[in-house]
C-alpha cells in the first residue's frame, strides 16, 4: 500500500475507527469485489504474437551513418568510435569481448 507522507498523521485510534466504517461500507456494498472492466475493450489493447500488422506504418527518419560512427563486419550495427576495438578488422568492442 502507498503512503503519503505528506499527508497528516493520524493516530491510531483514528485508523482503527476509519478501518471499521470502510469495512461495514464494503459489506453492505454487494458489488465492491467486481471488478468494472469490458473484456472486449481490454483485449483491443493486447498485441498478440504472430499478428497481422501488414495495414501498419512505421514512420522513421533514416541518418547517414556520421564521420564518428563505423559499421561493425560482425553484428552490422553502427556504433560511435569509441566503441571500436579492432581497427583493421572493424569490429565493436561488443562483438571482441
Amino acid at each position: 500500500m502507498a503512503t503519503d507522507y505528506d499527508a497528516p498523521r493520524k493516530t491510531e485510534e483514528d485508523q482503527s475507527e476509519e478501518s471499521i466504517e470502510e469495512l461495514k461500507a464494503r459489506r453492505h456494498d454487494k458489488n465492491s469485489g467486481k471488478v468494472d472492466e469490458d473484456e472486449a475493450e481490454a483485449a483491443e489493447s493486447f498485441e498478440l504474437p504472430g499478428a497481422d500488422l501488414s495495414h501498419e506504418e512505421l514512420a522513421v527518419e533514416v541518418m547517414p551513418r556520421q564521420d564518428d560512427e563505423f559499421t561493425c563486419m560482425n553484428c552490422f550495427l553502427v556504433h560511435h568510435r569509441s566503441q571500436l576495438a579492432d581497427e583493421k578488422k572493424l569490429i565493436c568492442r561488443d562483438c571482441a569481448a
